[in-house]
């Protein structure tokens, strides 16, 4: 009854890990990169990047259920061999952008909206779990802090409803021991809608120091992060924040009901994680 977790690099993946060891569950962590990960003893690493259909046989062999990343460019190849391994349940790490009616525009939106149509059409029975924003999505602004002391954001008052990657972790751990929920498509969220500016006076309560941000423009945001940020998403990040400007973002209880517990909110995210804050100035 082994569970591969795919990104075990990641914080979602990582934390699914640690939780599914705790639980005595045999898990398998792979990653792209084996090597690099810190795992709890006796869990076996294997690598399995999502983009190699050649790492699917070893990473697939004797697994009964899988988390499974949104990875579009071999999707199809991944569930063939899933099939033929006889996994029996996968869950989605999917996002609530698909929820969009313009999903297919949206370059983040349509990758995952790919791996949701390429699961749909297998035979493997699959949980969609669609979180919102991730609360780790602040930890970018630590580079911004570090070097510049400030944070550019082009629409602080946009409003998103930011999740524990716990939360995620946990609402998975559910699905893949318990079985409870399993074969639906829940909405993640965190207990709060927030604006971008509430979570920097959030992380600033939380860290002891101010977070300052900047005002810029659309087009200079854009302009900052052409060396790391392909075009196409830029624009998707700053069309969707245009659109929850002012606009409080619809909540959830999906992670009470697959958990047993409420969301943890931003601020208890802050003070997780406090010290990255700290150590970036």
């Amino acid at each position: 009854m082994t569970t591969l977790v795919t990104g075990s690099r990641g914080r979602i993946g990582s934390a699914l890990v640690t939780l599914l060891h705790r639980a005595g569950a045999p898990v398998r962590a792979a990653s792209a990169a084996p090597e690099t990960l810190d795992l709890p003893p006796g869990v076996r690493a294997v690598g399995c990047p999502l983009d190699d259909p050649t790492a699917f046989p070893a990473a697939l062999d004797s697994v009964t259920s899988v988390f499974l990343y949104a990875e579009p460019s071999a999707v199809d190849a991944f569930l063939a061999e899933a099939e033929k391994a006889g996994v029996t349940h996968v869950v989605l790490l999917s996002s609530s952008a698909v929820n969009d009616p313009e999903a297919a525009g949206n370059p983040v939106a349509a990758l995952h909206l790919t791996v949701e149509q390429a699961l749909a059409a297998s035979s493997v029975p699959t949980t969609v779990l669609r979180p919102g924003a991730f609360a780790a999505n602040a930890l970018q602004w630590r580079w911004a802090l570090g070097s510049d002391g400030a944070i550019d954001l082009p629409y602080p008052g946009s409003y998103s409803d930011p999740i524990h990657e716990l939360d995620i972790a946990e609402a998975a751990l559910g699905l893949l021991t318990h079985g409870r929920g399993r074969g639906g498509t829940y909405h993640l969220t965190g207990p709060e809608s927030l604006t971008f500016a509430e979570q920097t006076a959030i992380l600033a309560e939380a860290v002891g120091t101010p977070v300052p941000y900047n005002t810029v423009t659309p087009e200079a945001w854009k302009a900052s992060v052409t060396g790391y940020l392909p075009g196409a998403f830029a624009d998707g990040l700053l069309n969707h924040w245009a659109s929850t400007d002012g606009s409080p973002t619809p909540l959830t209880d999906a992670v009470e009901q697959l958990t047993g517990h409420p969301a943890r909110t931003f601020a208890q995210w802050a003070a997780d994680n406090a010290d990255a804050f700290r150590d970036a100035r």
